[in-house]
């Protein structure tokens, strides 16, 4: 890859960025495991899976579909 090329230029400035960091490193693995905790933990928890409930194997759409127009509908 040619040096003198934008995306070369922008890969070095992250690369280079983050080789350097120190307490940033820290903070990245805080993110880290606060994004596996919101979306594996707590998705477990407390998001079932509404559809797999309700709706026959199959007609998920239909269900929604149906679930749509009735709570339109007065």
């Amino acid at each position: 890859m040619n040096k003198s090329s934008f995306v070369y230029r922008v890969f070095d400035l992250y690369y280079d960025g983050f080789r350097h960091m120190t307490i940033g490193k820290t903070l990245w693995l805080i993110i880290a495991v606060k994004i596996v905790i919101i979306f594996a933990i707590l998705k477990v928890f407390f998001f079932p899976n509404f559809l797999k409930e309700k709706a026959p194997k199959g007609e998920e759409a239909q269900y929604v579909s149906t679930e749509l127009e009735r709570r339109a509908l007065p």
